[in-house]
């Protein structure tokens, strides 16, 4: 794969790209670090997934970003590398309960704080062990009344806040239903259906193109995406492509498993496959 012809096809066409390829802070080893930047255009992504810290036992997230000159240095980073922040991350909950933890609320609104400080327009919200609402059914009303809540301050700060759930995409969609803000999205991950036996194609034809505000386009660690028997990416792309979607896909995973840590080996192979199949220049 070429990846000097796909810059060269991006420089001398006009009309923005269609998808962008991005990678995880947090996934490169590299979790709200300075240094993902650079990590990142080594991998030749278009730009990272920034997390907002870890959450455990504090009231709010860890977030260095709430530093002014901090939050300066990442900024000037990404514009020196000519790189993007498609999004921030709200990963700390995925070891909480976003519907019974008592400050959550205040945490996502800490982290649209930041949203507006860093003019990112979309953030990860995974819903944590027991926002799992296909193992925990009876906090259904909690998630969609805190959720409610979410999307009107993040409907006032003009963002989109992504969730991930457990659901089928059904069900999905009267979730979102359910809450009733514009703001509120899914963040669509391939690994959930491909776990779930369900059909990833019809998952993201089922939510449409206004539902789905990002995708983690990964699958879990075994092989690199190319490798992955799982996933047609043509297929993916066509299916996108039907829905008129476009946006930033967000590699997460799909490490080898037989050498998990060579961040650069992994997140550079399912780069450079991603961006042979979605910024092909014809």
């Amino acid at each position: 794969m070429c990846t000097g012809c796909v810059a060269t096809a991006q420089q001398t066409n006009n009309t923005p790209q269609r998808y962008k390829i991005a990678v995880v802070d947090l996934m490169i080893l590299k979790r709200q670090k300075l240094g993902a930047f650079q990590l990142t255009k080594d991998i030749g992504a278009d730009g990272v997934e920034v997390d907002m810290g870890g959450l455990g036992d504090r009231e709010t997230f860890d977030n260095q970003l709430a530093n002014d000159s901090t939050r300066a240095q990442f900024l000037n980073k990404a514009k020196e590398l000519d790189l993007e922040i498609p999004s921030l991350a709200m990963t700390g909950f995925y070891a909480q309960s976003f519907p019974e933890r008592p400050t959550a609320v205040k945490a996502v609104q800490d982290c649209i704080n930041t949203m507006k400080q860093m003019n990112v327009k979309i953030a990860f919200l995974p819903l944590g062990i027991k926002g799992d609402l296909v193992k925990y059914p009876e906090l259904r009303p909690a998630v969609v009344s805190r959720l409610k809540e979410v999307g009107k301050m993040a409907e006032e700060a003009g963002v989109i806040i992504g969730i991930e759930t457990a659901l089928s995409a059904t069900e999905e969609v009267k979730l979102l239903k359910d809450i009733g803000s514009p703001a509120i999205q899914i963040y669509f991950n391939f690994a959930n259906p491909l776990q779930g036996g369900r059909d990833l194609y019809k998952e993201l034809a089922i939510l449409g193109k206004h539902r789905i505000c990002q995708i983690h386009c990964t699958n879990k660690d075994s092989v690199w995406l190319q490798n992955d028997p799982q996933i047609n990416m043509n297929r993916v792309k066509l299916t996108l492509n039907k829905l008129g979607w476009s946006g930033w896909l967000v590699i997460e995973r799909s490490r080898d498993a037989t050498d998990p840590r060579n961040v650069k080996k992994n997140f550079g192979a399912n780069t450079a496959y991603m961006k042979s199949i979605f910024q092909q220049s014809h």
